[in-house]
């Protein structure tokens, strides 16, 4: 059996912040706010595989009053939300994102961000397309003050024999 997730996050740039994406730290003046590190990339895909199994959000496994989850590292976040899948008999088939960024250009961090979601997800990195665009100059986005990211997923029913 296959399922189908789709996930969305946004965060707002402000100063004094890293900017993390996909689990690489983005030189540039702003970063992301959040009560984790705030990785939009990954809270799209951690909503994604969630409601490929109506699971829920990130929000409900991970509220943002817990102290536990304050600047934490969201691939760990990511990856709690994968063990539930893998325990729910389900994998990864495969992950479609689109990071939406008018600033700044995320080109050159792609591949890497692909590279830790092969790892985070113990897949083939054929399984993951991360893409990166802007709103020419519209909306919150356009005005750089934020970074939005959608996913979509899907997964599959892992067989007892293979």
């Amino acid at each position: 059996m296959i399922r189908i997730g789709f996930g969305y996050d946004v965060h707002r740039l402000v100063e004094g912040r890293k900017l993390i994406i996909g689990g690489v730290e983005i030189p540039f003046t702003k970063g992301l706010l959040g009560h984790s590190d705030a990785d939009v990339l990954y809270h799209a895909i951690a909503d994604a595989f969630l409601g490929s199994l109506a699971l829920g959000d990130i929000g409900q496994l991970f509220p943002d009053n817990d102290e536990r989850y304050r600047d934490i590292d969201s691939g760990l976040l990511l990856q709690e939300v994968y063990r539930r899948v893998r325990e729910r008999g389900y994998c990864l088939n495969n992950l479609d994102a689109v990071i939406v960024a008018q600033k700044p250009k995320l080109l050159p961090y792609i591949s890497k961000m692909r590279e830790n979601l092969a790892v985070l997800l113990n897949t083939a990195i054929e399984n993951i397309s991360v893409k990166a665009t802007t709103t020419e100059g519209l909306g919150f986005a356009g005005r750089e003050e934020g970074i939005a990211a959608y996913a979509v997923i899907t997964v599959k029913e892992v067989l007892e024999n293979g």
